[in-house]
């Protein structure tokens, strides 16, 4: 995409113009949309976007601009655009570029350079649409989409790294509209991984479809939740979002190295309780938010964050890992080659406990089973956040008895964390979006169920 000659000579202007380091992000995004609505395609979209970002830093300052061409005298236009603020007499001199094997620890078959006929892209659709629907009369609306994504990068630095990459995903989006009367309720479920369209053949989509539909359809006849401070079980999954959100931001280094984040001193400290670890781990196979090499180049690799309650690392990219004097972890991500990389998550998650689901759900004489988390909001720095249950349950003498709607969990990161006090055995991941200053990318979220000793829940009584 690059000739490793061109490359090389705007690493070398970059450096002849005093910056400490350099480096050239080289990306071709290929990408393919096919949504099915009112049981009927509704949209095809596909295209290739491209372009190179070039960073240059100097003394943990970064400035980085992009272009759309791959012309020398463009690129060193750029740079010196780039570095005409900062200019200074050289510090460092470009070593050689030599090419970084890895092994891709990550394979597909069915990507988009392999891919298979947009009819049997169709028809599998339109067969999870019928399997949502048969379920009941009851479902107004269905919403089906598949998302590809083939990902190139190439990547060069003043350290003479020469490494690339490629990278393939896939997922799907399924929505259930129920109606009755004049009373609508919706389900969701987005099951992702780095993988071509054979994720299609893993997955059991219509016991997803049947599960999305059950979840729309219960909510019709679910009674108000309760409101006040209560115990209450987060369940696996994707209730590990509010752990992302309200903890695992606040855990890169692109808020620690600020001490915008309220953890920016507690290495080493109990933040949780005792039986609570997470990690941070983009070496597990084909998982949505995994990775050969992060957008910096290196190799991924799996961060201890918190271990027995112990606040014991944190996420980092190259700027992150120099400011708080800490080493990197592979975790320099960005949505594409318009975004200077930051540190960002990968698959986050609190780890599987010792503890048995039944005995955390007896454990309870009154109060909330959250079944399945929806969206929510996280005040950044402090970790006060704002969630809502997508399917909830009142729990009443140590038995799962009602439905209920309108359940939304409101705490602090660091308060909730230290209120835990059990931690299943049941652990499971899902994929999710995530945004931040380096733009949206894949990540995975997860947990086992958790007990919340108190909480607040908003609710309609």
């Amino acid at each position: 995409m690059l000739a490793s000659a061109i490359a090389q000579k705007v690493i070398d202007q970059g450096l002849s113009l005093g910056a400490n380091f350099v480096d050239i992000f080289v990306e071709e995004n290929q990408t393919s949309t096919i949504q099915l609505l009112s049981s009927d395609v509704n949209e095809i979209n596909a295209g290739v976007d491209f372009g190179i970002g070039v960073r240059l830093i100097y003394d943990g300052d970064v400035v980085y601009g992009y272009t759309n061409s791959t012309k020398a005298e463009d690129l060193i236009d750029l740079t010196n655009k780039l570095g005409a603020l900062n200019r200074r007499d050289p510090l460092a001199s470009a070593t050689a570029l030599v090419h970084k094997p890895f092994e891709d620890i990550h394979p597909t078959s069915k990507g988009l350079d392999h891919d298979i006929p947009l009819k049997d892209k169709v028809a599998y659709l339109k067969k999870v649409d019928a399997w949502v629907r048969e379920e009941s009369e009851k479902i107004a609306q269905v919403n089906l989409r598949a998302i590809q994504r083939r990902q190139h990068v190439h990547i060069y630095n003043s350290e003479g790294l020469d490494i690339q990459d490629t990278r393939h995903y896939m997922r799907f989006g399924l929505m259930a509209l129920s109606q009755e009367g004049n009373e609508q309720h919706s389900a969701f479920e987005g099951p992702g991984a780095l993988k071509g369209w054979e994720f299609s053949e893993d997955l059991d989509m219509k016991s997803i479809a049947k599960e999305v539909a059950r979840i729309a359809l219960m909510k019709l006849t679910a009674e108000p939740c309760p409101g006040g401070k209560m115990p209450v079980i987060i369940d696996n999954g994707f209730g590990g979002v509010i752990f992302h959100e309200a903890c695992g931001h606040l855990l890169e280094t692109t808020s620690v190295a600020k001490k915008a984040s309220v953890f920016h001193d507690k290495m080493g400290q109990m933040i949780a309780n005792p039986v609570l670890s997470a990690v941070d781990d983009g070496t597990i196979k084909s998982k949505w938010g995994s990775i050969n090499i992060d957008d910096e180049g290196m190799k991924t690799q799996k961060t201890q964050l918190i271990k027995d309650g112990k606040l014991v690392g944190f996420l980092s990219d190259r700027v992150g890992a120099e400011k708080c004097e800490i080493p990197r972890s592979g975790s320099a991500r960005k949505q594409n080659y318009k975004f200077a990389p930051a540190s960002r998550m990968r698959n986050t998650f609190i780890e599987a406990g010792k503890d048995k689901f039944d005995d955390m759900i007896a454990s309870i004489d009154k109060g909330i089973y959250c079944k399945k988390m929806g969206g929510g909001s996280v005040m950044p720095g402090t970790g006060e956040f704002n969630f809502s249950a997508d399917e909830s349950y009142l729990i009443e003498n140590g038995k799962i008895t009602k439905p209920l709607k309108s359940a939304t969990l409101i705490g602090k990161g660091e308060d909730i964390l230290t209120k835990i006090s059990m931690v299943s055995d049941n652990l499971e991941l899902a994929a999710g979006m995530c945004g931040s200053v380096s733009g949206a990318i894949p990540t995975t979220v997860g947990q086992p169920a958790l007990k919340v000793d108190e909480i607040l829940v908003g609710g309609q009584q």
